[in-house]
């Protein structure tokens, strides 16, 4: 039985870092236990307001590890399309939020406590809170404690990554120049709602470095393999940005994972880098020779 599209509980098992990198070949090889499988529920006291007659309601903790331009900002919007959900967003962007192990985990009793309040708090009758998290925000640093910790809170696990690493590199070079460009009007955004702005921030066309490509590649690749080994303890899923484009009823199984009532996830983003990838590289031909043939060659294709 494949495990390539979602992972729940302890399913992997540790075979090497290299052959973890082969995520489509991953195997379900220790059965879930079935309190793996089942969400643990939590009646949190907020110090900040009264869950009034939701006090009894329960509520499931959950983050959202991913990487920059992996889809996580367009999937956070989806789940807090949910009536239920608060994701709060990118809270650990703040360096003093990271800075040590105290710091974080002081953080994190907010966050699921219900007491760190911003336009995703769903307040009293929330059903699951959360936030994202990327990989070179301390995660990785103090990787021991916060499992720990996960663990310890029954916090489940969501990572998000791209198959597709060479898109995840233009659209990381494309909004590292919007960043000092800003195309719309002098205005920087990393997410848009029209075509029109999809359109202006994808004119911008990078030149990929094609001596470290393939070295580069592999870097997040073992990055990305280092942190599903790290977490490997917790119940987690794993989803590919990929698949959730091509079949939506991933996100019936996000909703079952964080066992939620099933409800029709909407977002108003629109992808920024849509059709071939030749169309949004300046120097595409430099980076076809460098792939072809490798084991990245995949990556020059449409896969959605």
């Amino acid at each position: 039985m494949l495990c390539g599209v979602y992972l729940y509980g302890t399913c992997l098992k540790h075979v090497g870092t290299f052959t973890m990198l082969k995520f489509q070949n991953i195997q379900l090889i220790q059965k879930p236990s079935l309190e793996a499988l089942i969400p643990t529920l939590h009646y949190p006291k907020p110090e900040s307001f009264s869950r009034g007659e939701c006090a009894l309601n329960p509520v499931r903790f959950f983050a959202i590890i991913s990487m920059q331009r992996s889809g996580s900002g367009w999937f956070e919007t989806l789940l807090n399309s949910h009536i239920n959900v608060s994701s709060n967003g990118e809270i650990f962007s703040v360096i003093d939020r990271r800075n040590n192990v105290s710091n974080i985990i002081q953080t994190l009793e907010r966050v699921y406590n219900l007491d760190w309040l911003t336009s995703a708090s769903k307040n009293e009758c929330s059903a699951a809170v959360g936030f994202k998290w990327m990989l070179n925000q301390g995660l990785m640093e103090h990787h021991r404690e916060i499992v720990e910790y996960f663990n310890h809170r029954g916090i489940s696990a969501i990572f998000l990554f791209r198959r597709n690493l060479l898109r995840r590199m233009v659209s990381v070079l494309a909004n590292s120049y919007d960043r000092k460009a800003k195309l719309l009007n002098g205005t920087h955004k990393s997410h848009v709602h029209s075509e029109q702005e999809a359109a202006a921030l994808s004119s911008y066309k990078p030149i990929i470095n094609s001596t470290s490509l393939i070295s580069d590649l592999k870097e997040v690749e073992m990055i990305t393999a280092r942190a599903l080994e790290n977490f490997n303890s917790t119940r987690h899923m794993v989803l590919y940005y990929e698949d959730l484009v091509t079949n939506r009823t991933k996100l019936k199984d996000v909703q079952e994972f964080l066992g939620l009532p099933l409800m029709e996830l909407t977002s108003r983003q629109v992808k920024i880098h849509k059709g071939s990838l030749c169309d949004f590289v300046s120097n595409w031909d430099d980076v076809n020779k460098t792939l072809n043939g490798t084991e990245y060659e995949r990556f020059l294709h449409a896969d959605y």
